[in-house]
């Protein structure tokens, strides 16, 4: 667990792979990454709201490659603005994900009473899975990047 002058910096290089929150990258890539590959590889009608889900599965993986690179790198110079933009992104992304997640879910639950359980079925249910996951990862980072930010 970092200690508290850990949390009032922010990392560069391999320290990202060591301190809180930031630990929480790699976890979030590897989730986003499998809630965007399965929506990809389902069954999607004409009004089906999975064009949602696909965009905040590939802006948040994006954006948190980013993210990974701009602190790995250090092109973040240790500034309060930077742990400010952290918290602010991961709130937004935990937001953007728990809708994603919402509407996954009951787009599951609908299609499952009208369809007969079959491949897609199972694809959704993991998508749905991975896609909470993936908001609870991004949540537990926009909690502890508040405490940081907070720290600074």
């Amino acid at each position: 667990m970092a200690s508290a002058t850990q949390m009032s910096s922010l990392p560069s290089g391999l320290r990202i792979c060591s301190t809180v929150p930031d630990i929480l990258y790699l976890p979030e890539l590897v989730f986003g990454g499998l809630v965007w590959i399965l929506v990809a590889s389902t069954y999607v009608f004409p009004s089906n709201p999975q064009g949602w889900v696909m965009f905040v599965s590939v802006f948040c993986f994006v954006m948190t490659f980013l993210w990974l690179i701009i602190f790995a790198c250090g092109w973040h110079k240790n500034s309060s603005a930077w742990a400010t933009a952290d918290f602010f992104y991961h709130l937004i992304a935990a937001m953007f994900y728990l809708s994603a997640s919402v509407i996954m879910a009951f787009l599951t639950i609908s299609l499952n009473s009208v369809l007969v359980f079959n491949k897609y079925s199972q694809i959704n249910i993991a998508a749905v899975v991975f896609s909470y996951i993936a908001t609870l990862l991004y949540f537990i980072h926009c909690i502890l990047s508040a405490m940081r930010w907070k720290s600074f």
